[in-house]
């Protein structure tokens, strides 16, 4: 493909259940939780959706708790470091995401990751995946006083990159980064293909576009690509 023109001056992906598959380190970091205590690890299918609203999520998956439990600080703590010590180790990037992302590089096309992940595991995680090293930008949960579905994090993203986000697309697999993306002016798409843990199907998320396998982005983003 030559001469590859976009409508968009930046684009911009959440990281988990996105750009990248980690729900297999996720799930593991979480089970090993239940082994520790002589309880059944769950299947990876039964966590997979959970992943999406990262420890949280998981730990209500696992152990059927919420943040306001006795014991859920003890068991995220513990969760962390589980994580941090394995985070590649079946994680990868989605079926036909790098060609996606050599396109956007080949295109001079500005890329970034937005996510609500801590930067204590999107920086380690990303530089081992090499992304932080193509991204434009990188924001993390933390990374402002914000997380999404604020539009702050993506704003910020936008900045950094030196684009109008009204101009500029953002990709993520929950509802949560439809409804930030729409509030920072952009464009939205729904990776439906992603771990999509909220009760409402991505059709109802009011995304602009629904994606089914990450490779239908080149559509969205090259639209008259030959």
């Amino acid at each position: 493909m030559r001469n590859l023109l976009s409508p968009y001056a930046g684009i911009f992906f959440d990281l988990d259940g996105t750009l990248a598959d980690t729900a297999p380190d996720l799930v593991a970091a979480t089970n090993q939780l239940l082994v520790a205590r002589n309880l059944k690890p769950k299947p990876y299918e039964f966590l997979r959706p959970y992943a999406s609203a990262g420890a949280r999520g998981l730990l209500e998956g696992a152990f059927g708790i919420s943040p306001d439990h006795a014991d859920f600080t003890l068991l995220r703590d513990e969760f962390f470091s589980n994580y941090e010590k394995a985070l590649l180790v079946e994680s990868k990037l989605f079926d036909d995401m790098s060609h996606l992302l050599d396109q956007m590089d080949q295109a001079k096309l500005p890329w970034g990751i937005v996510t609500n992940k801590s930067e204590r595991f999107t920086n380690p995680l990303t530089e081992l995946m090499g992304l932080h090293q193509r991204a434009i930008s990188t924001v993390s949960g933390d990374t402002t006083p914000y997380s999404k579905p604020h539009p702050e994090p993506i704003l910020h993203a936008a900045r950094m990159a030196k684009v109008d986000p009204t101009k500029s697309l953002y990709v993520g697999d929950d509802i949560r980064d439809v409804l930030a993306g729409k509030a920072a002016g952009m464009k939205t798409v729904a990776a439906a293909y992603g771990y999509c843990g909220c009760k409402e199907p991505p059709e109802a998320w009011g995304a602009d576009y629904i994606v089914n396998k990450p490779l239908e982005l080149l559509q969205i983003i090259f639209p008259n690509r030959e």
